[in-house]
């Protein structure tokens, strides 16, 4: 990899791990109180197509507790990694995985205004590529 690809990933990396800690920070209520995750579950169970119904009422629902703390520790531990520049790829590859959870959780995905909004496509292809070209970046504790 250049030496500029390498910069622009460094880039992305801090970016991203900035966008993950300020979500982080949004959901430390979720520690106390699953009831703002619980709501939200229940507002898109009305509004979803069957697979992300059926989604939501054989996974999310029944695990809602756990969600609402295993999330805000999931995004301060991508964050963390991100903006360190520690285990850069699986840190990635795991946040990737999260979002696409909630994008499916709440069928946002299948929506045509997937494609224009700011935390679908541009999120998703940032962090495939920082999945993919992360490894041995400038800037990071673990190379």
């Amino acid at each position: 990899m250049g030496k500029r690809q390498a910069w622009g990933l460094v880039v992305l990396r801090l970016c991203l791990g900035v966008f993950f800690l300020f979500q982080a920070l949004g959901k430390v209520g979720w520690f106390a109180s699953s009831s703002v995750l619980r709501s939200r579950f229940s507002e898109w169970v009305g509004n979803v197509g069957p697979l992300s119904r059926a989604y939501l009422e054989a996974v999310c629902i029944p695990g809602v507790e756990a969600f609402a703390r295993l999330v805000p520790i999931g995004e301060f531990a991508v964050a963390t990694a991100f903006l360190l520049g520690g285990y850069t790829r699986a840190a990635a590859a795991m946040a990737l995985l999260m979002v696409l959870n909630f994008h499916f959780a709440s069928g946002v995905m299948f929506q045509y205004s997937y494609l224009t909004n700011g935390y679908g496509l541009p999120v998703l292809g940032g962090l495939l590529a920082l999945a993919m070209g992360g490894a041995g970046l400038p800037l990071s504790v673990k190379r």
